[in-house]
This record gives structure tokens, sequence and C-alpha cells, in this order.
């Protein structure tokens, strides 16, 4: 195995798409959305996503349509969103599909069942969201959710991803 500095499959500097390039440097909390119940668990590691003002307050997020979560959503109508931190990044990694998972990626932590689908037992923010709309929107599929429920804890070393990496949190 070799250790590279740099990404191993990025694309050379004149061949990297400006649209991909554009978003990363976008600061994004990233959020861990899941679905489902004991018997058939799905998450997904979501960092294109944003809260919207309102009665109901409502969060948009850009899923991959080909994730197990974006089907499982659009077939229950519900999920819950969770904000992960500075620790948690091998559980985003895992959740995205970059990082190994032996048994599956709901081993890697403690989770509460509710109607709404697994909660990460230590996540100190997150929210049960009902679905409202979908929408193919370029290479993703565009969720409008309700926010039912919102808890928002402590926030001391949020997991930041920006420009294809995961930032530590600032002192």
């Amino acid at each position: 195995m070799t250790i590279h500095t740099s990404h191993p499959f990025l694309d050379p500097e004149g061949d990297r798409d400006p649209v991909r390039r554009l978003r990363g440097r976008q600061g994004a909390t990233v959020s861990l959305w899941t679905a489902g119940d004991d018997g058939d668990r799905s998450g997904l590691t979501v960092s294109s996503w944003m809260v919207a003002g309102g009665e109901p307050g409502r969060v948009l997020a850009l899923l991959d349509p080909d994730a197990d979560l974006t089907e499982a959503l659009l077939e229950t109508g519900r999920g819950v969103v969770q904000l992960l931190a500075w620790p948690d990044r091998g559980l985003a990694e895992a959740f995205a599909g970059t990082a190994p998972a032996p048994g599956g990626p709901f081993r890697m932590a403690e989770w509460v069942d509710t109607a709404y689908g697994p909660r990460l037992d230590h996540a100190t923010t997150w929210a049960l969201v009902s679905l409202e709309s979908d929408a193919p929107v370029g290479w993703s599929t565009l969720v409008t959710c309700t926010l039912d429920e919102v808890v928002v804890g402590e926030d001391h070393d949020p997991l930041v991803h920006r420009r294809g990496r995961f930032s530590p949190p600032s002192a």
C-alpha cells in the first residue's frame, strides 16, 4: 500500500469539473441521514443540505438517487437528520461508502430507534423529518422535508467538509 499526499484519483487541474470545485469551496456541516427500521436500516452522509425557516421549518438536501437511503426516504416518507462531530469522521466515511465498515456502518455506533428511523445515540443536534417533495436536479434527487421535531445541543467540534476533506474544528 502506498500513502499519497494528494488524492490518487484526482483529475488533472485542467480536467476538473468547475461546478464540483465551486461546491467544494462552500464549507458544509456534515449530516448523517438515516431511515428505516431495525430490519432494514439505511443511511447516507450528506453535506449538500440547507435549512429553510417557516411554519413548519424545512430541510432540503441533494441526495444520490441510487443510494439506499434515498430509496428508503422516498418509500417511508420519514427520516432522521443528525449533525456529526469531529470524532464521527470515520462514521461519516463509512456511510459515504469511502471507508470499510465490517458488518455495516450501523455497527460502528449506538442507535436509538425512532418511528422515523435510527438516531445516532450520541448526536447532540438532530431532527425528525417527513418527506414533502422530491425532484431530480442535475445528478441528484432534491428532497424537501418538513421538520417535525428538532433538538439543538452543544456544538463544540462540528464535522465540516470543505474542498473534499474534513476540516478539524477551530480552536
